[in-house]
């Protein structure tokens, strides 16, 4: 009568890591995507040294900085972090660029927040749209959109509600 082991034979073990293998390649793409997402998470606080300068010369003048010098702020690529290599102020517009250690796919790409206002009633507060989004109901968006990073990457606030066609 001969002994059976009872352990698992090199070939059971091979097709366990194959399949895990397989897994963990499947679950990469998501991973390489939250890293991308978190990066441009971080980065939006950064652009809070632009907002107050632009939301104070819309409550006084109802007008925006067309520049980073008439918002008495440093120059675009002075303003910075690890993901960023510039924030720019352009006519109620401020542009974030991405850059230094940003992944390869926003690196250069530039993100933008919009001042979203009630034309008519300066005292409401300065709302900002970010990338796609759309104005807030009674709103007004001022400058230019120049985000060019692509919507899946963007957080949901900065997605369009209507699909682009």
């Amino acid at each position: 009568m001969a002994m059976r082991s009872t352990g698992f034979s090199m070939i059971e073990m091979l097709v366990v890591v194959a399949i895990i293998a397989i897994l963990a390649l499947m679950a990469a793409p998501s991973f390489q995507d939250q890293i991308i997402r978190d990066q441009i998470n971080a980065a939006l606080p950064l652009a809070d040294i632009a907002k107050t300068p632009n939301a104070a010369s819309w409550a006084m003048l109802q007008t925006f900085p067309p520049d980073n010098a008439s918002a008495v702020l440093p120059p675009a690529d002075k303003i910075v972090n690890n993901a960023i290599s510039a924030v720019a102020v352009e006519d109620g517009s401020i542009h974030i660029t991405f850059g230094n250690r940003a992944n390869g796919v926003i690196n250069g790409k530039i993100l933008t927040l919009r001042a979203a206002v009630v034309e008519d009633a300066p005292v409401v507060p300065v709302t900002w749209v970010c990338g796609y989004a759309e104005a807030p109901e009674k709103m007004t968006i001022h400058g230019q959109n120049r985000t060019n990073i692509p919507a899946a990457f963007l957080p949901f606030a900065c997605r369009s509600r209507t699909p682009k066609k």
